[in-house]
């Protein structure tokens, strides 16, 4: 099923303009509804500043407030009269990770940036891309804080451990793969879940992509000097992939936080688009 609406995070920082570039040509492509989603950020004042300086402050965030949704809501009405689209403007207030969860719900896919938590934005401060796969219960297309990217999904990598999130994500992605030039299943040390890849990892997989008319290449590769983070990385420079497609948390967030994992090495270190489910 192809993409029919797909929401866009938008704010008024540098990396906005290369997420919105992707974003509308994604809805160009697959003739999809685009919205535009501005989050900002709820007014709370401490009770021994309200009655002295609540008035002032609530002003100026109010005016910070309008300055930074007229920036973003140019930044996005430009890129979709350009091309054309059918488009939704929505401008709210709250928590950003919380609501944008809950708005992408209601799409096919969400567009947002990688977290980058110099840049002084809300998403970089609450570190939007490593919580919404999570939450969103939507596929997330996660695209580099720097670097410009005019061609994603022609040259396609799929990370592929035969666990629940990466058939998610496969299942999500189908719409790219379907159109994509060059498919690769690249399975990774498949002995460590021997039992859930059948006889000969890979093959299954790649009979049910071809079901679907995904002429998929199946690579198996044992990599016990290197961690499957840094495998993949390295496979997506060295192959000139545009887009990776891999499963989102295979373990807790809070194991990846203290042990460490390929979805958050994968999240810091990302150097193309990353399509995610969880």
């Amino acid at each position: 099923m192809p993409f029919k609406d797909i929401l866009v995070h938008v704010d008024d920082g540098a990396a906005c303009s290369q997420r919105l570039e992707i974003a509308t040509r994604l809805a160009t492509t697959y003739g999809a509804h685009l919205i535009g989603l501005h989050v900002g950020l709820p007014l709370h004042l401490p009770g021994a500043i309200a009655p002295d300086l609540g008035g002032e402050v609530a002003r100026l965030h109010a005016q910070y407030r309008a300055q930074s949704s007229a920036a973003a809501r140019a930044i996005f009405e430009h890129a979709v009269q350009l091309a054309g689209l059918s488009n939704e403007w929505r401008d709210v207030t709250g928590d950003i990770v919380d609501t944008m969860a809950m708005h992408a719900r209601y799409a096919d896919l969400a567009v947002i940036g990688q977290t980058d938590e110099d840049d002084g934005s809300l998403a970089g401060a609450h570190r939007l891309s490593d919580h919404l796969p999570l939450l969103a219960g939507t596929p997330v297309l996660v695209v580099p804080a720097v670097g410009h990217y005019p061609v994603v999904g022609e040259k396609v990598l799929v990370a592929w451990n035969a666990g629940r999130e990466a058939r998610r994500a496969v299942s999500d992605a189908m719409p790219i793969l379907a159109r994509a030039r060059q498919v690769v299943v690249m399975v990774i040390n498949p002995n460590e879940g021997a039992a859930s890849h059948g006889e000969v990892p890979g093959a299954d997989i790649g009979l049910h992509l071809a079901r679907h008319g995904v002429t998929a290449v199946c690579e198996t590769i044992q990599a016990d000097d290197i961690d499957v983070g840094n495998m993949l990385l390295s496979r997506v420079s060295d192959e000139g992939v545009d887009l990776l497609v891999m499963g989102a948390y295979g373990r807790s967030r809070f194991r990846e936080v203290i042990l460490g994992g390929a979805t958050r090495q994968i999240l810091g270190q990302m150097t193309v688009p990353v399509f995610m489910s969880h």
